[in-house]
């Protein structure tokens, strides 16, 4: 895991390039290391993403960046470990990550991850590097025990354009998730911000720090489930992300009591509750996005994989019914 500096402009550094102020603070690296944080959306001002190193701070500013974690020098290793590609062409990959899969080497997962997948597949030669060297082709990142889509790119300018599309919120990504009780509400629009928790570093936690990243999440509800002997019911929701912070979806819905089923850092429940799962019930199901260099609209969809169709046989019996929404959606993620 990588560090989060956090710092407050002074008068004395007011005018400066943003990339000048960060190099020339104590807990950041070189300027020219720096400005690639800058490019590959590592640097925050103000709660919002910063991609320009030419931006002029203020006196006051709020500045959060997020630095890699320190790795011993050298390249990273190829290694043969399949991929679920279901789009490429010269440009970018869109693949279904299987669960347990790390998407780039951290400490504890210094090989076997999506990035030497990648290495081996497409040539380090041939993928993006905003990221860092460690980050081959990584656009946008899943969990290790999130299954479902993604996209990873071939070329800085490509890697720099579908990040854009990220940060402008017209990359649509949706989510599946079983969330543990009855939702009420059709749909629902969660806006927090979202900082790393002061009681567990592992966690991420809804805040109203200054520091805090804004995170937005809407849902739509599928299909809900009658409570039993030893859990209060379930509601299968799609979700869809307008920012990308860690552990979103997974924070916002345990914030809204409505945790996600199996998840081992936010869930509650017996195992029993849990419908025998050992990783949190999300699903990265659908993408859509124009690409950035064709123009042609590119959309992706996935079904639930084995053991979350499992879980959902389980309690398919105790349906309620679906929704308008769940009608459209969950036969196809369910091949019915």
């Amino acid at each position: 895991m990588g560090a989060d500096v956090y710092l407050l402009v002074t008068s004395e550094f007011a005018g400066s390039r943003l990339d000048a102020y960060l190099g020339a603070q104590a807990s950041c690296p070189s300027r020219s290391a720096c400005a690639r944080l800058i490019e590959g959306g590592a640097v925050d001002v103000n709660g919002d993403v910063c991609t320009s190193k030419k931006y002029v701070v203020c006196d006051g500013d709020r500045i959060e960046v997020e630095l890699p974690e320190v790795r011993e020098p050298g390249a990273l290793e190829p290694q043969a470990i399949p991929l679920d590609i279901r789009y490429e062409d010269d440009y970018l990959i869109v693949l279904s990550k299987q669960r347990g899969l790390v998407c780039h080497p951290a400490h504890g997962h210094e090989s076997g991850t999506l990035a030497n997948a990648l290495v081996y597949h497409c040539g380090a030669d041939h993928l993006g590097t905003l990221q860092g060297e460690d980050r081959p082709g990584i656009v946008h990142r899943l969990d290790r025990d999130t299954s479902g889509l993604m996209l990873a790119a071939k070329d800085d300018d490509t890697q720099r354009a579908l990040q854009d599309l990220i940060r402008l919120r017209t990359l649509d990504r949706r989510y599946i998730a079983l969330c543990h009780g009855y939702i009420a509400m059709d749909s629902g629009t969660i806006n927090t911000g979202i900082a790393r928790s002061t009681k567990d570093r592992v966690k991420m936690a809804v805040s109203d720090d200054p520091f805090a990243r804004q995170a937005i999440t809407t849902f739509k509800v599928l299909e809900r489930f009658e409570a039993y002997r030893g859990d209060e019911g379930y509601t299968l929701v799609e979700c869809h992300l307008y920012t990308g912070r860690t552990h979103q979806i997974r924070v916002h819905m345990r914030h809204i009591h409505h945790a996600l089923v199996g998840d081992p850092l936010y869930g509650t429940g017996s195992d029993r509750a849990n419908l025998g799962l050992d990783r949190q019930f999300l699903h990265s199901w659908r993408v859509r996005f124009d690409h950035p260099v064709t123009g042609v609209t590119i959309e992706r969809r996935d079904v639930l994989p084995w053991d979350l169709a499992a879980a959902y046989d389980e309690i398919a019996d105790r349906s309620m019914g679906r929704t308008e929404e769940g009608e459209r959606i969950v036969p196809y993620l369910l091949e019915e």
